[in-house]
């Protein structure tokens, strides 16, 4: 039998996520699917769905960047602080020398917080990674969708968001427990929970998830160091909102404990707040979870892509990028090898916002004013 699939997607799927989706719901002990606005293909489980089981734990829906996610917070200032050219650039050089795109030198990196230094991670080759790779990316942005921007909201006011996760630590834990995981007839690969083997990727996926947010902080730490030092701004520590997108976690629904997946989607129960990016010349809004039943109490976790990476580099140009992030401060040395992520990459996220009106409620609408991001 089929799992239930419930979908919020604003133009129906397409050939490729339907085929994907349907191999998810042959898969044994998959109980309930909810496919997000923002859903797209990627390997195994496609990115934007939430996957609940009752015994088995599926690595490949959570995916690789465990505890990626969102952090938001709001400045004590406005727009026009960064109205002029010459205090964009210099706040994204600053931002360049002190928020790496990817390592730390090793001898300046720092000590990996208390909790996750001690923390056992269920292989010598994962131990080895966290002191050497852990350290040396721990507080460093990373590529692709993760960025830092600075945005304005209705009032004028500016925030800080920041998207990123567990650098290659996440990957290489997923890697190495699917390795030991055993595969059903559809071909997705399971550990069962209460087996030494699925406890095992729970705690680690754990650390990953602990790790990705360690790092998202020490990033927002040194952001607003250098608006205290170039503009002497700080930040209101009450607005802080802080969700990620990619994990695994047991939960009730409809009177049944499940072990809910998600992959590229928020759990929001209802009130609670999250984040949805858009893209570089997009609005983003901070939002409300209604704890929507067939949606697992989940949204969409940002605009989603449209174009797969390589096609994007195909058929977008740099000028194309220039002129969809018209009026947004970024590097535009970058724009050639950025052209994947320019707006038209992504999908409308009005389409999205709209289509799961019954999963959330806007909170706040916010426009991008500057961009940090890595090519």
């Amino acid at each position: 039998m089929s799992a239930r699939i419930s979908a919020w997607l604003p133009e129906g799927a397409s050939a490729a996520l339907s085929a994907s989706l349907s191999r998810l719901a042959r898969t044994e002990d998959v109980a309930h699917i909810a496919v997000m606005p923002d859903a797209h293909v990627a390997d195994d489980v496609c990115v934007g769905t939430v996957t609940a089981t009752t015994r088995r734990l599926l690595p490949a829906a959570v995916g690789g960047d465990i505890g990626c996610g969102m952090v938001a917070l709001r400045l004590r200032a406005d727009a026009d602080l960064l109205a002029d050219r010459d205090r964009a650039a210099q706040l994204l050089s600053a931002l360049g020398r002190h928020v790496p795109h990817l390592l730390r030198p090793a001898a300046g990196a720092p000590p990996l917080p208390g909790d996750l230094a001690e923390a056992r991670l269920a292989a010598p080759r994962l131990e080895a990674m966290k002191h050497r790779e852990g350290r040396m990316e721990l507080g460093t942005l990373g590529r692709g969708n993760h960025f830092l921007e600075v945005q304005r909201d209705e009032e004028g006011a500016l925030w800080l968001l920041l998207h990123s996760g567990s650098r290659a630590m996440g990957p290489a834990i997923r890697q190495h427990h699917e390795a030991l995981a055993a595969r059903n007839a559809s071909g997705v690969r399971f550990l069962d929970a209460d087996s030494e083997a699925g406890r095992a990727y729970l705690d680690d996926a754990a650390w990953a998830a602990r790790y990705a947010r360690a790092s998202r902080a020490r990033m927002v730490t040194e952001a607003l160091s250098l608006f205290a030092e170039l503009f002497g701004v700080d930040a209101d520590a009450s607005s802080r909102v802080e969700v990620d997108h990619n994990h695994v976690r047991r939960e009730e629904h409809g009177g049944r404990a499940l072990w809910v997946h998600r992959k590229g989607a928020m759990g929001l129960r209802e009130g609670e707040l999250g984040v949805v990016p858009g893209s570089m010349g997009s609005p983003s809004f901070h939002v409300e979870g209604r704890g929507h039943p067939e949606a697992l109490g989940s949204s969409a976790h940002g605009a989603g892509r449209a174009l797969p990476r390589g096609e994007a580099r195909r058929r977008i140009g740099a000028r194309q990028l220039l002129r969809e992030a018209e009026g947004v401060w970024f590097d535009h040395r970058l724009a050639d090898r950025l052209r994947e992520e320019a707006p038209s990459a992504y999908k409308d996220i009005g389409a999205v916002m709209r289509a799961q009106r019954d999963l959330v409620r806007v909170a706040r609408r916010l426009w991008p004013v500057l961009v940090y991001k890595a090519p």
